[in-house]
C-alpha cells in the first residue's frame, strides 16, 4: 500500500493569520501512520524569530515532511517549506516550498501584497504557472496550519468558523466545524480534545474535497491546546499524524528534566460532555 502524496503535500506549505499560532522556539513532531505502516513518515514544524534588515519583526516557520522506513523504500517523498510571517499579526508575507517524489519535483514561492490584494506566484519547476493572483478577503493559510491556528480559537461543539486556505496557487474557502469532544491517547499522554473538521461548503468542492477526502484535527483542551492528531481520510484508507514530540516556546521552556507537555489526568472528564 502506498502512502498518498496528498497526505504529505497538505502538510508542506504555508502558515498565517490574525496572530501566530506558534511562537519563537516552539516545535512539533508528528509520526505519520498509513494502513499497516505504523511509522510511514514524519512531519516537523518549527518556529523561530527572524531578523531581516529594514523589516518589521518576523517569525520564520519551517515544515519538513518525509517518508520513513519501509514506506520510504516503497515510496520516497521529501518536502520542505519556509514561511515568513509578520511576528505581531501572524500574517503570511512569503512562502517557499519544495517537494521531491519519484519522477517529480516541485519548487515554488508566493509573495503577498496585501495593499493590492494580490500574490506573486513563481514556480521554478513549472514556470508556465507563474502569475499574479488575486487574494480573496481574509488571511490565507495552508490547510495544516489553518488547523493549528484553531488552537487560538474558542470553539465549542456545534460552532464553526471560516478559513481561507492556500493550496499551491489556488485559494479555498473552508468552514471549520467543531464536531465533538473526544479522548485521545498519544505517546505524550492522554488528552481531552475537540475534534474539528474543515468542509468546503461556500463554493463548489475542488481538489481533495471534490474527491471525497475528509480532514480532521484533534485539539487538546488544556492550557497548551496542542494539535495532538491529524487525519486525512481517503476512499481507500486514512493517513494519521500523531504528535510524538513537543517543544514549548523559548519563553516558557520547562526546566531540564521536567516534561513540557501537561498530560491529562487519567480520570479527567471531557468538558461539556
Amino acid at each position: 500500500m502506498r502512502l498518498p502524496a496528498t497526505f504529505l503535500l497538505f502538510a508542506t506549505t504555508t502558515f498565517a493569520a490574525a496572530e501566530p499560532a506558534l511562537q519563537d522556539g516552539e516545535a512539533l513532531t508528528f509520526r505519520v501512520g498509513w494502513g499497516l505502516f505504523y511509522h510511514a513518515g514524519e512531519i516537523k514544524i518549527a518556529a523561530e524569530n527572524a531578523h531581516v534588515a529594514s523589516a518589521p519583526p518576523l517569525l520564520r516557520v519551517t515544515t519538513t515532511t518525509e517518508t520513513k522506513g519501509l514506506a520510504r523504500a516503497l515510496y520516497k517523498f521529501e518536502g520542505s517549506a519556509e514561511a515568513m510571517l509578520d511576528a505581531a499579526s501572524g500574517r503570511l508575507l512569503t512562502n517557499r516550498e519544495n517537494t521531491k517524489q519519484p519522477n517529480k519535483e516541485t519548487s515554488s514561492a508566493v509573495t503577498f501584497d496585501y495593499a493590492r490584494s494580490t500574490a506573486d506566484y513563481v514556480s521554478a519547476t513549472n514556470p508556465e504557472k507563474n502569475a499574479t493572483i488575486p487574494v480573496p478577503s481574509g488571511d490565507p493559510l495552508d490547510l495544516i496550519m489553518s488547523l493549528v491556528q484553531t488552537r487560538l480559537w474558542d470553539l465549542k461543539p456545534g460552532e464553526q468558523r471560516d478559513a481561507l486556505v492556500l493550496f499551491d496557487n489556488e485559494f479555498y474557502d473552508l468552514t471549520i466545524h467543531a464536531e465533538r469532544y473526544e479522548e485521545v491517547s498519544t505517546p505524550l499522554g492522554t488528552f481531552n480534545t475537540l475534534v474539528l473538521e474543515p468542509r468546503m461548503e461556500k463554493s463548489p468542492p475542488k481538489g481533495m474535497f471534490k474527491r471525497g477526502s475528509a480532514v480532521r484535527v484533534w485539539i487538546s483542551q488544556d492550557a497548551q491546546r496542542l494539535p495532538v492528531k491529524f487525519q486525512v481520510e481517503f476512499k481507500f484508507g486514512a493517513g494519521v499524524a500523531t504528535l510524538i514530540h513537543y517543544q514549548p516556546p523559548s519563553t516558557t521552556r520547562a526546566p531540564e528534566g521536567q516534561s513540557a507537555v501537561a498530560k491529562s489526568e487519567p480520570d479527567a472528564k471531557n468538558p461539556r460532555s
